[in-house]
C-alpha cells in the first residue's frame, strides 16, 4: 500500500482541509477562532457550569492545554470562569452574553460548512463516512 493512501495520512490531510474550511468560513463571517475554540464554546453552551477538565473530555482535547483555549475565550469576553462553590480548586465555566450570541451566530455557519468539508461525496457517502468515522473514534 502506498503511504499516501494509508488511513493516518488521509485523516491528517482531511483534518487540514477541514481546519482550512472552518477558518476561511468563520473569518469571512468576521470571527477569529479555531475549531477547538468553537468546540469548547459549544461544550460550555451545552453544559454550563462545567469545569475545564470536563470540557476537555467532552471535546476529546488534552487536559494540559485546554486551559490556554479557555484563557483565549475568556480574553475575548466569550467565557466566564468563576470559583466553584462545591470545590474551591475548580473553576466553573459559562458563556458570557456575548459568548452566547457568538455561539448562536456561528452554529449555523459551522453546520453549513460541514457540506464543504465533504463536498465531493454524495449524501449517501457522507452518511456512510460519518458512520464509519464515528465508529472508529468511539472504538
Amino acid at each position: 500500500m502506498n503511504s499516501l493512501d494509508m488511513a493516518g495520512h488521509l485523516i491528517r490531510r482531511l483534518h487540514q482541509q477541514s481546519t482550512q474550511v472552518f477558518v476561511q468560513q468563520t473569518q469571512a463571517a468576521g470571527y477569529d477562532l479555531t475549531p477547538v475554540q468553537f468546540a469548547a464554546l459549544d461544550a460550555i453552551q451545552a453544559h454550563p457550569g462545567t469545569d475545564q477538565a470536563t470540557v476537555a473530555e467532552l471535546i476529546a482535547y488534552d487536559r494540559a492545554t485546554i486551559g490556554g483555549v479557555i484563557d483565549r475565550l475568556e480574553q475575548k469576553g466569550w467565557v466566564r470562569r468563576v470559583v466553584s462553590e462545591r470545590d474551591r480548586r475548580a473553576r466553573e465555566l459559562s458563556l458570557s452574553p456575548e459568548g452566547a450570541n457568538i455561539h448562536a451566530t456561528l452554529l449555523p455557519i459551522v453546520q453549513a460548512l460541514q457540506d464543504d468539508i465533504l463536498g465531493p461525496l454524495t449524501e449517501a457517502e457522507r452518511t456512510a463516512f460519518l458512520d464509519l468515522a464515528s465508529r472508529a473514534v468511539r472504538a
